[in-house]
C-alpha cells in the first residue's frame, strides 16, 4: 500500500508538469503567431458582378445560353422580336427620302429664280436705256416747243413715252427686286430641308440603335447567373434578365474589426484559407481599405445620437487581391466564406 501510494503521489505531478508544460508550448506558439498575424473569419469570396438589363422592351424570340455556363463578351444571349423596330427603321429611312426629295425640288426652284433674276436685271437695263432715250426726247421737245417748232400733241406724246418708259424702269427694278428675294427664300428653304435630312438621319440613327439593342449581349467573359427569362416572354426596358460573373475578378472582401487595423498596410501579405477547401492556400496582399464601416453603409445606419448609445467595435471592409492557381479558380464562387490571416511583421 505504501509503495502504491508513493507511485500515485509521483504520477500526478509528471501529469501537471507535462500539461503545464504542453500549455507553456501552445502559448508561446499562439502568442509567437498573433504578434505578426491579424486574422479573421469574417471575410468571403467577392467578384465583379454585371447585371444585364433590357434596353427596349419586346418578346423573346431566343435565348442563346444556359444558366452557370460560360459566355464570351459579345456574345448574343437573348434576342428580342426585332418585327417593330425594322418597321420604325424603314419609316425613318422613308422619311429621309423624302426630306432629299423635297431638296432637289428646292434646288430646282433656286436655278429657276436665278434664272429669272438674270433676266429680270436684264429688262432693268433695257428700261433703263429706254427711259435714257425718252428723257433725252422730251428735252429736245420741251424746248422745240417753246419756239413754235413742233406741235403740243408731239409734246405731249414725248411726255407721254418719257412717263411711260419711267413707269416700266420703275417696274422691271421692283421686279428684279422680288427675285432676288425670293432667291433669298428658296436658299432659306433650301437650309430648312438640309436640317430636315439631317433630323431624319439623327430618326435613322436612333431606329438603328434601338433595334441593335434587341440583341442583348454579354458585357463581359464570365459565368451566366441569376437568369430571370423565358423564350416568348414580354419583358420590359429596364427589366433585369441575369448577372455574369466576370473573368479573373475574385477577390476577398475581409471585414476586420477596427482594432486590427493600426498594423495592417496597403501591400501587406496575406494568406487565405477558403472553407470549401481548406487544404488550399491562397497568397494574396492588401489592396484597399472601404472608406466607411460595414454599419455605416447598411440600408439602416446606426446613429449615435439618438441617446440610446452602446460602444460596439466596428468592422472595416478591406479588399484583398488573391492570387490561386487556375484550377482553385475556376471554383471559387462569389460569397464562399473565407479565412484572413494578414502578416504583420
Amino acid at each position: 500500500m505504501t509503495t502504491e501510494k508513493k507511485k500515485k503521489n509521483i504520477v500526478v505531478p509528471i501529469i501537471l508538469c507535462v500539461l503545464l508544460l504542453i500549455g507553456i508550448v501552445f502559448g508561446i506558439k499562439e502568442w509567437s503567431y498573433y504578434s505578426k498575424h491579424v486574422d479573421t473569419d469574417d471575410a468571403q469570396i467577392d467578384g465583379d458582378i454585371s447585371p444585364v438589363v433590357a434596353r427596349v422592351g419586346g418578346y423573346v424570340a431566343s435565348i442563346n445560353f444556359e444558366e452557370n455556363t460560360h459566355v464570351a463578351e459579345g456574345q448574343v444571349l437573348v434576342k428580342l422580336d426585332d418585327s417593330d423596330f425594322k418597321v420604325k427603321l424603314e419609316q425613318a429611312q422613308s422619311g429621309q427620302k423624302g426630306a432629299s426629295a423635297g431638296v432637289g425640288v428646292v434646288q430646282s426652284q433656286i436655278i429657276a429664280t436665278q434664272a429669272n433674276t438674270s433676266t429680270a436685271k436684264a429688262n432693268v437695263e433695257a428700261a433703263r436705256v429706254k427711259l435714257n432715250l425718252t428723257q433725252k426726247d422730251y428735252a429736245r421737245f420741251a424746248n422745240l416747243v417753246k419756239d413754235g417748232s413742233i406741235t403740243k400733241q408731239a409734246f405731249d406724246q414725248a411726255k407721254a413715252a418719257k412717263e411711260s418708259a419711267q413707269a416700266a424702269y420703275q417696274a422691271a427694278q421692283d421686279q428684279y427686286t422680288a427675285t432676288v428675294k425670293q432667291v433669298g427664300a428658296s436658299q432659306s428653304q433650301l437650309a430648312v430641308s438640309n436640317s430636315v435630312i439631317n433630323q431624319r438621319q439623327s430618326d435613322i440613327d436612333y431606329a438603328k440603335l434601338q433595334l441593335s439593342y434587341t440583341e442583348i449581349k454579354a458585357p463581359a467573359s464570365g459565368i451566366v447567373s441569376k437568369k430571370n427569362v423565358q423564350k416568348g416572354q414580354l419583358i420590359q426596358a429596364g427589366q433585369s434578365l441575369f448577372s455574369v460573373v466576370n473573368d479573373g475578378s475574385i477577390y476577398v472582401t475581409a471585414n476586420f474589426k477596427e482594432t486590427q487595423l493600426e498594423k495592417i498596410k496597403k501591400g501587406s501579405k496575406v494568406e487565405v484559407e477558403v472553407d470549401a477547401y481548406p487544404n488550399e492556400k491562397i497568397e494574396g496582399e492588401v489592396y484597399n481599405f472601404s472608406p466607411i464601416t460595414g454599419a455605416k453603409g447598411s440600408l439602416l445606419p446606426p446613429d449615435n445620437a439618438t441617446g440610446n448609445f452602446v460602444k460596439v467595435v466596428q468592422r472595416i471592409p478591406v479588399k484583398i487581391k488573391i492570387h490561386p492557381s487556375k484550377e482553385l479558380l475556376a471554383k471559387l464562387r462569389p460569397g464562399m466564406s473565407v479565412k484572413a490571416s494578414v502578416s504583420i511583421n
